[in-house]
């Protein structure tokens, strides 16, 4: 308990600093009109792509028994990937919508 007291005193302004990202991330998503949801997830996988490299860089650079910072790393891959294959598959039903069907006569 004095360890993770420690480490939140000592960390004090980059968690003031996340809660606020979450908050303004929030607010900025809600007033996005719903037709630009979809286009804004091919942006989206953008930045997840350098989460993932960011991540990679993290496990490759930290100690092999520094646990926390290792699940921080594969943690960070794992939701990232969820969100690159989720945006792609939701990209590419979108473009889908707007190939011309055969018509069958």
């Amino acid at each position: 308990m004095d360890q993770l007291l420690s480490f939140i005193n000592e960390n004090l302004l980059l968690i003031y600093l996340l809660v606020f990202t979450v908050i303004l991330g929030f607010e900025v998503i809600s007033s996005i009109p719903t037709v630009l949801h979809t286009p804004l997830m091919s942006g989206a996988n953008a930045i997840s792509g350098i989460v993932i490299i960011g991540a990679i860089i993290l496990l490759r650079t930290s100690s092999p028994t520094d646990y926390f910072t290792l699940s921080l790393g594969a943690l960070g891959i794992l939701l990232a990937m969820v969100n690159v294959v989720g945006g792609f598959a939701v990209t590419n039903r979108m473009l889908e919508m707007f190939k011309k069907k055969k018509s069958t006569k």
